[in-house]
């Protein structure tokens, strides 16, 4: 398929500051990748292993009045995997999930402001499972001293980012699945999910909470209006159970009208079962979308290297609507069979399912001017003149030991440890 996207080294866009009357013309270089400087550490494991407060690429949201501006997204915090089944070592409990806003300087990007997230009454939330019916991983977490920490509602595994006209936020997270409205200052103005544990009473369909555990509402967009959110699931959900879905190539879109809270769902086909699945989504108008859908291997690596890491242009508009009037715990059934059951093309088809349409724009590991050396491409934005922008999660500079440790995060291509990172990208 012929690719409709050309790579440059850098480029320049002028936007308009400041107010009506007295607005300036600020100009803005951007290079074709730009690097956190100097990310604090967290702290520092029994062993040596530096955790830094890095971990700001599981999203990125351009700032449109400022053009040298970027507010960044953490996940829930450090984490590997524990002894026990469905267990997970959580480096600092009391971390808080996230935003950073930073500025492109010289080449570098500088944190200016650190905005955390809290929930309705100005508390801190935190990257806790949350408990039982209120969005559960079914993980059981542990601190660095193996004691057990209790589940928690203010758990969020933030995901996906925007930053809407007024400069309120909206963030999607892996865990419930949750979609929650902050204010600029990141207090909760509304927590939205399946279960109806959220603030302000509404909900999103109640399917939703078959998402496979931590691989729930990854990407999040706004509509360029600003009157609607487009969400999009990362992996197959688990519906109506695993053993059901293991071939499933079936996505979830939702979209939900922010006024009304009226939602529709459309089906995605990711491009095969091996692959981690899509990590973001960003509006280009009002029905077409840019996805990056990828594996979990490093680029670049002398053995076992990435293979898959590539930004596709969807539509949505012929794509068929899938909700379940009745808003039945499996959603709308074909045949007898959930949307994620029918698994592929050929099954959607049979079923008279159409849908979104899918067209490759770029190949990260073949189209960037240097190799990319990440494992992980987890954020989108979309800036004036077609401009892409690419955000890294570099998991707090550490990565799993294998041993439910620490380790430090290096990148094989480089032998650096892995820093969040912005990557420009001129569209044609």
């Amino acid at each position: 398929m012929k690719k409709i996207l050309l790579p440059v080294l850098a480029f320049t866009i002028a936007a308009a500051t400041g107010c009506k009357k007295d607005h300036q013309i600020t100009k803005v270089t951007y290079p074709d990748m730009a690097e956190v400087a100097d990310p604090p550490v967290l702290f520092t494991t029994a062993t040596g292993v530096k955790v830094y407060n890095g971990g700001f690429g599981s999203a990125v949201a351009a700032d449109l009045r400022d053009p040298s501006v970027f507010y960044m997204l953490t996940d829930r915090g450090s984490n590997v995997a524990g002894q026990a089944v469905n267990s997970i070592i959580i480096g600092k409990p009391d971390f808080d999930p996230q935003i950073g806003k930073f500025r492109l300087k010289d080449g570098k990007l500088i944190q200016e402001q650190v905005i955390y997230l809290k929930n309705a009454s100005g508390d801190k939330l935190n990257g806790l499972p949350n408990p039982a019916g209120m969005g559960a991983s079914g993980e059981t977490a542990y601190d660095l001293n193996g004691a057990v920490i209790a589940p928690s509602a203010d758990g969020i595994d933030s995901e996906g980012l925007v930053l809407a006209a007024d400069g309120t936020f909206w963030i999607s997270d892996e865990y419930g699945p949750h979609i929650v409205h902050f204010d600029a200052t990141g207090k909760t103005i509304e927590r939205i999910n399946p279960f109806g544990t959220g603030t302000g009473g509404r909900k999103i369909p109640a399917v939703f909470a078959n998402r496979r555990a931590n691989r729930g509402m990854e990407g999040l967009a706004i509509t360029p209006d600003g009157k609607t959110l487009v969400g999009m699931m990362q992996s197959p959900m688990y519906n109506p159970t695993k053993a059901a879905v293991v071939n499933s190539l079936v996505l979830r879109i939702l979209t939900f009208d922010i006024a009304s809270g009226a939602t529709k769902q459309y089906a995605y086909l990711m491009d095969n079962v091996t692959l981690t699945g899509v990590s973001d989504i960003v509006a280009v108008n009002a029905t077409t979308f840019l996805t990056i859908e990828r594996d979990a291997l490093f680029g670049g690596a002398a053995t076992n290297p990435a293979t898959f890491k590539k930004v596709f242009k969807i539509d949505l508009s012929a794509a068929t609507d899938i909700s379940d009037a009745a808003n039945g715990t499996t959603g709308k059934l074909f045949g007898g069979k959930t949307v994620e059951e029918l698994n592929n093309a050929a099954g959607l088809q049979a079923a008279g399912i159409t849908p979104v349409t899918k067209t490759p724009v770029l190949d990260l590991l073949k189209d960037l001017p240097a190799v990319y050396p990440h494992d992980k491409a987890e954020g989108l934005a979309l800036l004036p003149g077609n401009i892409l922008v690419i955000s890294n999660d570099d998991d707090f500079g550490v990565i799993d030991n294998g041993n439910s440790g620490f380790a430090v995060k290096t990148l094989p291509l480089t032998n650096q440890v892995d820093r969040n990172r912005l990557y420009f990208v001129k569209l044609k």
